[in-house]
């Protein structure tokens, strides 16, 4: 069984809504710098302000390019990747082209994902499937595409879609790209018992909300 500060670092401690305000930016930083979560994950506009608030401290700050529906451009989304590494940024979530993805234009959607993890510049990439709206064949040309791409995660859900992470997509994901690449699981995981299940089907991230109140009701599971 992991420990709290174990489970921790696992989760990366999020705010994406629209109507974040600065003060609730300081109120996510904070609570990442108390709980030691392994990352923060905030809007672009938002990046500077995290960085600075998590100065001196381990805690990376994520930020989010072509979110939530990922049907930009390609330029649009380096464009984003590149203000948010300057801005600090040391991860970056970027959401799959899915209707790409559903026509099958493979060759369209692995070129994004080159051009996406060459504009990171050796930084995380973490490609957001958007699950939900994906076939299980799909989930797997797509897991296959950014495997071959460079980038470092697959990840569930923007949390934004129809519907979030579950344990049997992230087993489905940790099968088709073995053991060492990274899964992240987001969407929906509110709970330790929820978090988890995630981290035994083979998630190696969490992305939530919650990460608080997870942590804290994690001592009940033990």
């Amino acid at each position: 069984m992991l420990k709290p500060e174990q489970l921790a670092a696992y989760i990366d401690h999020t705010l994406l809504r629209a109507d974040a305000t600065a003060a609730d930016i300081e109120k996510l930083c904070s609570e990442a710098r108390e709980y030691s979560f392994c990352c923060v994950c905030v809007n672009g506009s938002r990046v500077r302000d995290a960085c600075r608030l998590l100065e001196g401290s381990n805690v990376k700050v994520a930020s989010v390019a072509g979110f939530p529906l990922g049907a930009m451009s390609t330029a649009a989304k380096c464009l984003e990747i590149q203000g948010a590494l300057d801005d600090g940024a040391r991860e970056i979530d970027v959401v799959l082209n899915v209707g790409r993805l559903k026509d099958g234009d493979d060759n369209y959607v692995l070129r994004e994902l080159c051009d996406i993890v060459r504009a990171a510049a050796g930084q995380t990439v973490k490609i957001i499937l958007e699950n939900c709206l994906l076939t299980n064949d799909e989930k797997v040309r797509a897991c296959r595409l950014v495997m071959a791409s460079g980038a470092q995660f697959v990840k569930t859900s923007t949390g934004f879609g129809s519907g979030g992470a579950t344990v049997e997509d992230v087993a489905l994901m940790r099968k088709i790209v073995g053991p060492a690449f990274g899964v992240k699981a987001a969407g929906g995981i509110r709970d330790a018992k929820i978090a988890m299940a995630m981290i035994e089907a083979g998630a190696t991230r969490v992305g939530t909300s919650a990460g608080v109140a997870i942590v804290r009701s994690f001592s009940m599971l033990r």
